[in-house]
């Protein structure tokens, strides 16, 4: 077993396990992070999407041994502490266009909303349909109309 250390919600941590474990199981059974959801563990439904150094990504497809030093994890839990309040915009548009049914799905989408923001405003372009488009996280509820209300009207507070 080996020591590994990188930065999750803005505290390094280090972590005593074998390289090959995903870092799902990390987040979730070792440091007790229950935000991002267990779903398909093969990179399909996204219900684990958390960022790594600000971009979207799923820990259940990333061996813990790939996380370097200074990799950045964001779960839903550290997302309010990005912008310094109590919830993040995207995460007060989720309950303003009441999203969530089961809520399962609900981390995963409001992590990968907000990196499909950064990354439209680093292209040099608010939020399109076709940007919402590119976002394929499942939701067995069916709420995309409302997820793509509450993304919309996130980005208008980001």
């Amino acid at each position: 077993m080996r020591t590994h250390t990188f930065i999750v919600n803005g505290e390094r941590v280090h972590v005593k396990i074998e390289s090959d474990v995903r870092l799902l199981w990390v987040l979730r059974d070792v440091l007790g992070i229950n935000g991002p959801k267990y779903g398909c563990g093969i990179n399909v439904c996204k219900a684990c999407t958390s960022h790594i150094n600000g971009k979207a990504f799923n820990p259940c497809s990333v061996r813990v041994g790939d996380i370097k030093g200074g990799d950045e994890i964001t779960t839903i839990e550290g997302l309010p502490d990005t912008v310094g309040a109590d919830l993040h915009p995207m995460q007060e548009a989720w309950l303003a266009r009441d999203v969530a049914q089961c809520g399962y799905c609900q981390p995963g989408q409001i992590m990968a909303a907000v990196a499909k923001v950064r990354q439209a405003r680093e292209e040099g372009h608010e939020i399109s349909d076709a940007d919402i488009d590119e976002i394929r996280n499942i939701c067995r509820c069916g709420t995309y109309a409302r997820i793509r209300e509450a993304i919309k009207e996130g980005a208008k507070k980001m």
